[in-house]
This record gives structure tokens, sequence and C-alpha cells, in this order.
């Protein structure tokens, strides 16, 4: 029985050590990226109705190996505008994405990713594309180098 329960902990805890580490507060990011001197990716998304959006979440943002990697080379920033009641932001919460919007999204694409130096400077820009993972982070890394 104790190894059974040995078992879920490293299991749980393996899972709570890969869990992406969204930001949802441009200060915030800024702050991590430069003490640590790593760019920020910035996610705009529609969680709850982008089909795209879902998709690059799936494919991408929620496997192991893009959570590693990101863990130890990108501050990960989120900017998602939900539509169902159900997934409301909160007013203060919607403010901050939709000033992110103003700066950095002007024309509503989503998904759409930004790539950002740590003091917040667009190095590049993507969106959703069919790729294996690898080759995602390659694309991402392109910007950055």
């Amino acid at each position: 029985m104790k190894n059974i329960l040995l078992v879920i902990i490293c299991v749980f805890s393996t899972q709570f050590l890969l869990a992406q580490d969204w930001k949802t507060d441009f200060s915030e990011a800024k702050k991590e990226a430069a003490k640590a001197n790593k760019p920020i990716i910035l996610v705009f998304q529609g969680s709850d109705w982008c089909a795209p959006c879902i998709k690059l979440d799936k494919e991408i943002w929620s496997t192991e190996e893009f959570k590693a990697y990101a863990q130890k080379n990108y501050v990960m920033l989120q900017a998602d505008f939900p539509r169902k009641k159900k997934n409301e932001l909160t007013a203060t919460q919607q403010e901050k994405n939709n000033k992110l919007a103003e700066m950095y999204n002007p024309n509503g694409y989503f998904p759409f990713v930004v790539i950002l130096d740590k003091s917040g400077k667009v190095l590049g820009q993507a969106g959703y594309q069919k790729a294996e993972v690898k080759e995602y982070i390659t694309m991402l890394n392109k910007f950055v180098k």
C-alpha cells in the first residue's frame, strides 16, 4: 500500500513541476524575465471559442516537451479573451489583457504569439502552425537569436 501511495505522490509531483507557469500580469512577467534573463512569449488566445487557439494549446503549450523547455528558456504570458460567461475574467484582468492587445495585437488576431525581449520589445510574431513541438520551438527560438 505504501508503494502505491508513493507512486501516486510521485506522479502528481511530476505533473505539478511541469505545469505551465502562465503569467497574466505584464509587469510581473517583465520582472521575472529581467531577473532570469529570458525572453517572454505572449500568447493572445480565445480559450473557449477559438479553434486554432485550442489546437495550439493542445498541440504545443500543454505538451510535457514544451512545458519543460519553456520553464528553462521563456517566461510565459497569457492574454486570454474568453467569451463564455462561465469563463469570464475579472474586470481587472480584462483591462490588463485589453491594454496588452492595444500594445501588441491591435488587429485582434487569434491565436497570436508575440516573442518579446525582457523589456517588452517585440522580437517576432507567430500564430498557429501545424508543427511538431520541436519545430515550433525552433521557430520561436529564431526570433530570440
